[in-house]
């Protein structure tokens, strides 16, 4: 069977949305008709009897839309400030557009000190779980109002492989604005090809990883890489997709050969926590 025709049987989604996926790029507003239909699209994969959890970057973003401001801050406290005020808003936007499909959604917030507390990270877990058993759909952000350091976690790529871990995923979707993982950057590289599969990640395929990084995100495809190999290792696969047209969802979970899947391997000796706990997610 081809690979790709397995994508179908999935039972528990994670799915990140990084803060360029959702703007519109001319002007960094929120764009409407993308969100409303991930929502939907979502909406319907829940409606098929899967777990799904959705991780989403872009508080900053809001927040810095409803100040006036013409770009990201530079200052930390005033990054602070943009979360404290966008993270409402766009809370309450999720959850108006998941209430007209019927559906439930929870607000949950991590910074790095609770994934890398045992205590605090099994709390995280219990009530991410027990929200899915009440048939609830989380949706997680760093809590960027009291987090100290800026890239704590990629854009929430990193966050988003962790959050697979914790509910046990068996596919983790990150949502980007590149069509997958390339043998170059392609935007820099017109002879760059795009990989399908990747089975295994090693030292090669992250020295291919170029720190790309849009003009309202802050990840690159080095943290998506990290991601994946956390994902991997937890036993999730993992898919890049460009988001520009969020369908393309649906056309991963029907086995087409859409953005890069990598592939997961628990054969080998991992120590996630680890790797979390001194930011090898971040070594370049």
């Amino acid at each position: 069977m081809n690979i790709r025709e397995t994508l179908k049987d999935k039972r528990r989604i994670v799915i990140k949305v990084g803060s360029s996926s959702l703007v519109h790029q001319e002007t960094g507003e929120l764009d409407f008709v993308k969100i409303e239909k991930m929502i939907r699209l979502i909406s319907d994969i829940k409606n098929q009897g899967k777990d799904v959890v959705l991780v989403s970057s872009g508080a900053v973003s809001v927040g810095r839309r409803i100040l006036g401001l013409n770009k990201r801050p530079e200052v930390l406290s005033m990054i602070q400030a943009c979360a404290a005020l966008g993270q409402g808003e766009l809370m309450m936007l999720y959850q108006k557009l998941f209430m007209e499909y019927n559906n439930k959604a929870a607000q949950v917030l991590l910074t790095f000190d609770v994934i890398t507390n045992d205590e605090r990270r099994k709390n995280a877990e219990n009530t991410l779980k027990q929200l899915l058993d009440l048939d609830i759909i989380p949706i997680v952000n760093e809590n960027d109002t009291v987090a100290t350091d800026e890239i704590e976690f990629g854009d929430n790529d990193t966050l988003s492989a962790i959050v697979s871990t914790l509910i046990g995923a068996d596919m983790l979707i990150l949502l980007t604005d590149i069509d997958g993982f390339y043998t170059d950057d392609p935007r820099k590289n017109p002879k760059a090809k795009r990989i399908s599969v990747i089975e295994k990640i090693d030292d090669s395929l992250k020295d291919m990883a170029k720190g790309t990084v849009t003009r309202y995100g802050t990840g690159g495809m080095y943290t998506k890489i990290a991601a994946a190999q956390i994902a991997s290792h937890a036993g999730a696969d993992t898919a890049i997709l460009e988001s520009s047209d969020m369908e393309i969802i649906y056309n991963l979970m029907n086995g087409d050969d859409v953005g890069t899947v990598f592939l997961s391997d628990t054969s080998t000796d991992f120590d996630i926590i680890d790797f979390i706990k001194n930011k090898k997610y971040l070594d370049r």
